[in-house]
């Protein structure tokens, strides 16, 4: 799909903005607008290509089957995976968010390679509202998948023990964490030669954080040095956070540990990926 229209590359900016060397200028109300329209433009690119939520809607399902029917029996026992749904489903809200972070920066790659950037550099915009842009509509995209895993979760016996609030700050604690994640692979999807090396680089680093983690199953079941690196995995805090906030319990320092973990990636690589795009555009 063709983007929004763009300025010239030479001329006069409009007043209150500045080019693509002075992007300072820019205020925080016009900020704003240009990252809500860029939220737009890529929403209408999704409506143009409907096939691109397959992920979202797909993916949620198939892992949801996978992993009840057969982690489940193993875990729970044979004929009771009704038991690891309660389980494994906040887990999962964590892997969710993971893979579509992922996407990010294979979809980055690909406006980079099309030329889609070179036509941003052209308006009188902040370089960051293109990521952030970018970054809340895979917000989005993150939501539907959540919803649609809560949605299997429950037609597969999945309990809400505490209550619908705790539910959404389980939901809204995997956004967050999630979201500081993009940051991760836009740097990446900025400065790997292409979306196929994008990817194969996060699946080297992603596996051993998903699979070492206490997402599928309980870390005291692992060998010991195993169980120590989940301790310190942030999917494991982010998984026991969810766990603790839909099943009840005490969630320790779970979720403060996830919070920070989010605003730790986020200070460190959002300004890398900035400035990396700068230089790039």
């Amino acid at each position: 799909m063709n983007s929004t229209a763009t300025a010239p590359a030479h001329g006069p900016l409009p007043s209150g903005s500045d080019g693509p060397a002075g992007e300072g200028r820019i205020g925080p109300r016009a900020n704003l607008r240009h990252i809500g329209a860029l939220v737009r433009r890529n929403l209408l690119q999704i409506k143009q290509d409907p096939e691109s939520m397959f992920d979202v809607l797909l993916m949620p399902v198939i892992f949801t089957l996978l992993f009840v029917y057969v982690f489940g029996g193993a875990i729970s026992g044979k004929g009771n995976q009704d038991a690891y749904v309660n389980y494994v489903i906040p887990g999962l809200m964590a892997m969710m968010g993971v893979n579509i972070a992922m996407a990010v920066g294979t979809g980055v790659n690909d406006d980079l390679k099309k030329g889609v950037m070179d036509r941003f550099r052209a308006m009188p915009i902040a370089r960051s509202s293109v990521l952030v842009a970018k970054i809340v509509v895979e917000v989005g995209r993150m939501l539907v998948a959540m919803t649609v895993l809560l949605g299997m979760g429950f037609l597969l016996g999945l309990e809400i023990r505490t209550s619908p609030l705790e539910l959404l700050a389980a939901m809204g604690l995997s956004m967050v964490f999630g979201a500081s994640l993009m940051w991760i692979f836009i740097l990446l999807g900025l400065s790997l030669p292409t979306a196929q090396a994008v990817q194969g680089m996060a699946m080297i680093v992603l596996m051993p954080l998903q699979f070492g983690s206490s997402i599928f199953a309980p870390p005291s079941t692992m060998p010991d040095w195993l169980e120590t690196f989940t301790e310190y995995n942030p999917l494991s805090n982010l998984a026991d956070a969810a766990r603790a906030l839909i099943n009840g319990g005490s969630f320790g320092d779970s979720v403060w540990m996830t919070l920070g973990w989010a605003a730790l990636i986020t200070a460190v690589t959002a300004p890398l990926a900035v400035a990396r795009f700068r230089r790039k555009t």
